[in-house]
């Protein structure tokens, strides 16, 4: 996907995967993927910043662990980031439905 139409929703993505429960970065880019039918194949450049970020935002809390003699950084949604992604999730399905009506794909209201 091009980053210019990511851009605004990588809060929100990163957020929902999470929600499924605490997981490494690697881990989480290869959710975004397969979850969306590899639309959405993100290089750590770009997932990894943002991990830190929500992190110092207060909506992800990390830890380091060892798992198969590899260390690895575990990102959990906090509870801050939880209401920060229902938030996301309700400004999101108003914007979608606004666009699908403004662009024909959803249709509009009926008035009567």
């Amino acid at each position: 996907m091009k980053g210019q139409a990511l851009k605004g929703h990588l809060d929100l993505l990163l957020l929902s995967v999470l929600a499924e429960g605490a997981n490494h970065g690697y881990a989480v880019i290869e959710q975004l993927r397969i979850r969306s039918s590899d639309v959405f194949d993100l290089p750590e450049g770009t997932v990894y910043p943002a991990l830190n970020r929500l992190e110092k935002s207060g909506y992800l809390s990390s830890e380091w662990t060892v798992v198969q003699g590899r260390r690895r950084r575990i990102y959990e949604l906090t509870r801050r980031g939880r209401r920060a992604l229902r938030d996301q999730q309700q400004q999101w399905a108003e914007f979608s439905q606004a666009v699908g009506r403004v662009s024909g794909v959803m249709a509009w209201p009926t008035t009567a």
